[in-house]
């Protein structure tokens, strides 16, 4: 066995490297994702992450009580959330934040905070504040620094006392984004009374978190929270699954369920047709040894038990090499997400259970790929293995059919011909470099994809180039001052409502937008680029908020506001929009305010700004109360670029280290497999007297063609899994363009041509050292 092994030591290698890096993304993806779920459930486990949110325009203290005594509820925690507008040192452009109220005495009971370094609050003080660690870092900020926030119409500087993190904000993004702004976004923690006296709610709060008991039907309790807080103006509760942050960090789990099926399969299944391969050629080869250790009486089972534990050896070196590479990769993994999420402690753990599993999926592959090989050595009998292999039939190729092949020259027609005699052959190989093209497809494909959807979304929808939330509706005379100030060339005005959308049992919590008709600063843009037109009556939702709800267009919903007067209305879908991000819902502005029962009011304004004067524009919006938010696009996209953008750089590579593996191991193996197996055929060429040049273009004729056959297939392969990708990856946060680039089906089909070509040489360079005596002196 070891002899064997030795003796293909070259072919054995390639496809422990290729089924290695199969187990190294199995064992990346798998731990990966255990590491996630371990660390988000335990995080919220430790820190008494809520199970149901809700805002109020103002309640008083006492509901709370009658919270708690709701059948299911375990602790509700009252809290004063505010939107701010702040004033950064070193930051000329204004940032917004978030105040949470923390009791002065003692500590919260749900969404505990933890101190990552600095102090807790001084009880009562009115100063100090505790800043989220991925704001104080981005502004390269720390325990001592202060910065202003107007708090309630008035500019008031705090003092930073800690730096924490909390598992309310694990992926920490401001209300409307898509991408996280560390630098301009930031979530600070107050003492309760400062913030009562500020906000004039003492004795009161506008905000809740619960916990439930165990087995507590969540629609239950919202439904009874609801009830309890629409006196008070109760915006509707929700559960996690529609808390932003643990959104976030549920789709990254789920995408890397997804990811940790699909690449892995492709790594081990070539891996496995490969050992099919070597094992064959090896098994014709060894057709005497076989009859001759039947004949000496050993069982079937005791023959293929010796080729099975051949490929369990190449399954060990793969084992071997994947183990490590997928702790590296893991690794290297790890400091993304450390980038991504903020989580206390984050650490890349390799379970045992993924070894084993990773074990026995290597196993697996190796015997699944042996297994027809060996089961053919084992049924045959001695007298007949005695016998060399009947060759392949002979007769006229395609082109001698096709009458052509007088015109072909020899070489070619030899060529054509042992391809076509072995077609189950010639279409496996085809088949195993196709994946590496796949791999290469599907590698850049996401890249294409995503840029895709940033352009879309920052140039088509977002035409704008600052947009700004007000803490309350406003009259939309603040449009002219708006429009006075430096640099402001032109103005739009919305108003979003939160409101819950309900199709018979179905329902969904979204921001309903109004927008101007013939707005010309915010797009309604469909993932193939062509605009959706606003309804003038009626809504324009999602493609996917149509199909959580089930409705299509000409259905009714019932529309019910969770702000101001809580208007109830049935409203017709007039219209859908395949949009990118979230669940959208549009309607025309003047339609809106007639639902709302309001005057011409505004809580957002889109500008678009002239760059020489943005910085004034910024000092003037600072100075402005009834500013609570801004966002500059520009800044958006800069932290798309260092986030996002370096996160799937990082996958880009590893992604391509492997698919130059696989592309390599399948090309390799195929051109050595050919050598071998035509090492005879090709020495009587070379000595009845064709030169090394020809017999060599004979063995690498065949392996272009087989290379120019896969790379089309490949191609077409990694079309059909981008799509399967988007289909999988279709989800209520994102959803993904069917994107694939000429660039990116360049890139993967001259990464494979290149590795065919060095496969190429090196077995040109193995022809050239060909030993003709002995290879006439063996027996076919």
């Amino acid at each position: 066995m070891f002899r064997d092994l030795w003796h293909m030591r070259g072919l054995a290698a390639a496809i422990s490297v290729v089924m290695g890096c199969g187990i190294a993304l199995f064992i990346l993806s798998r731990s990966m994702l255990h590491s996630l779920e371990l660390t988000q459930q335990t995080y919220y486990d430790r820190y008494n992450f809520a199970d149901v949110f809700a805002s109020i325009k103002r309640a008083p203290d006492e509901i709370i009580h009658r919270i708690e005594r709701i059948p299911g509820v375990a602790t509700a925690e009252r809290r004063i959330v505010v939107p701010v507008n702040l004033s950064v040192p070193g930051l000329d452009e204004p940032a917004s934040g978030r105040l949470i109220s923390v009791p002065d005495v003692g500590r919260p009971r749900l969404n505990q905070l933890f101190l990552r370094r600095g102090r807790w609050l001084t009880p009562r003080s009115d100063d100090e504040a505790l800043a989220s660690e991925a704001f104080v870092d981005a502004n390269r900020m720390e325990v001592g620094d202060r910065f202003s926030a107007v708090i309630n119409g008035r500019m008031k500087e705090l003092k930073i006392v800690g730096v924490v993190l909390s598992p309310e904000y694990i992926y920490e993004i401001k209300p409307g984004g898509i991408v996280p702004d560390n630098r301009h976004f930031g979530v600070f923690w107050m003492n309760e009374e400062a913030l009562q006296l500020a906000y004039d709610m003492d004795g009161a709060f506008n905000d809740l978190a619960i916990k439930l008991m165990r087995g507590a039907n969540p629609e239950d309790v919202i439904q009874r929270v609801d009830n309890l807080i629409e006196p008070y103006g109760g915006l509707g509760a929700f559960d996690r699954r529609d808390q932003l942050s643990h959104q976030f960090v549920d789709n990254e789990i789920e995408q890397n369920r997804n990811m940790g099926l699909f690449a892995p399969s492709i790594f081990l299944g070539v891996s496995a047709f490969l050992i099919n391969v070597v094992m064959s050629r090896t098994i014709n080869s060894q057709r005497e040894q076989i009859a001759a250790l039947k004949a000496f009486g050993y069982s079937n089972f005791e023959v293929g038990w010796h080729y099975i534990k051949s490929v369990l050896l190449i399954a060990a070196l793969a084992l071997a090499i994947g183990i490590p590479a997928g702790a590296w990769f893991g690794w290297l993994v790890t400091g993304m997400y450390a980038r991504l999420f903020h989580f206390p402690v984050f650490l890349f753990r390799i379970y045992p259970s993924v070894l084993v599993a990773a074990a026995l999926v290597a196993a697996s592959a190796a015997v699944v790929g042996a297994l027809g090989s060996v089961l053919r050595a084992v049924r045959l009998p001695p007298a007949e293995a005695m016998r060399p292999e009947p060759p392949a039939g002979f007769g006229p190729t395609i082109l001698e059919r096709l009458g052509v092949g007088r015109y072909v020259p020899p070489i070619a027609l030899m060529v054509v011909r042992q391809l076509e005699r072995h077609p189950v052959k010639t279409g496996l190989s085809t088949l195993a470099i196709s994946l590496a093209v796949t791999v290469l497809v599907i590698g850049n494909f996401f890249q294409d994809s995503i840029d895709y959807m940033m352009n879309a979304q920052f140039h088509w929808v977002q035409r704008f180039d600052v947009s700004i939330a007000t803490s309350d509706p406003v009259s939309d005379r603040a449009l002219y001052e708006l429009a006075s100030m430096p640099g402001v060339m032109h103005c739009e005005p919305t108003r979003t409502v939160s409101a819950r959308l309900r199709a018979g049992p179905r329902n969904r919590r979204v921001g309903v937008r109004g927008i101007e008709p013939d707005s010309t600063l915010y797009g309604l843009v469909n993932m193939d680029g062509h605009e959706a037109t606003l309804p003038p009556h009626g809504l324009l939702v999602s493609q996917k908020l149509a199909e959580v709800l089930d409705v299509k267009v000409g259905d009714w919903v019932e529309l019910e506001v969770l702000t101001d007067e809580r208007p109830h209305r049935r409203v017709m879908i007039a219209a859908t929009i395949k949009d990118f991000v979230g669940l959208s819902a549009y309607m025309d502005l003047a339609e809106l305010r007639q639902i709302m029962l309001e005057g011409p009011v505004i809580n957002g304004v889109n500008m678009e700004v002239d760059p020489a004067y943005q910085d004034a524009l910024y000092r003037d919006l600072k100075e402005t109360p009834a500013v609570a938010t801004v966002m500059v696009k520009q800044h958006s996209i800069d932290s798309f670029n260092d986030t996002i953008a370096k996160n799937l750089g990082v996958m880009k590579r590893i992604n391509l280290i492997f698919a130059c593996i696989i592309a390599a191991g399948v090309v390799y193996n195929s051109a050595r497999i050919s050598l071998a197996e035509r090492s005879r055929e090709l020495a009587t060429l070379r000595v009845i007297g064709f030169t090394r040049q020809e017999i060599s273009s004979i063995l690498l004729g065949e392996l272009a063609i087989v290379t120019l056959l896969a790379i089309p297939v490949g191609l077409g392969l990694g079309t059909f899994f981008a799509w399967w990708m988007c289909t999988a990856f279709d989800q209520e946060l994102f959803r993904f363009p069917m994107v694939v680039s000429n660039r990116t089906y360049a890139w993967a089909s001259l990464v494979v041509i290149a590795a065919s070509a060095l496969s190429g040489l090196l077995v040109r360079r193995n022809l050239d050292h060909l030993d003709l005596v002995a290879v006439l002196k063996s027996r076919e």
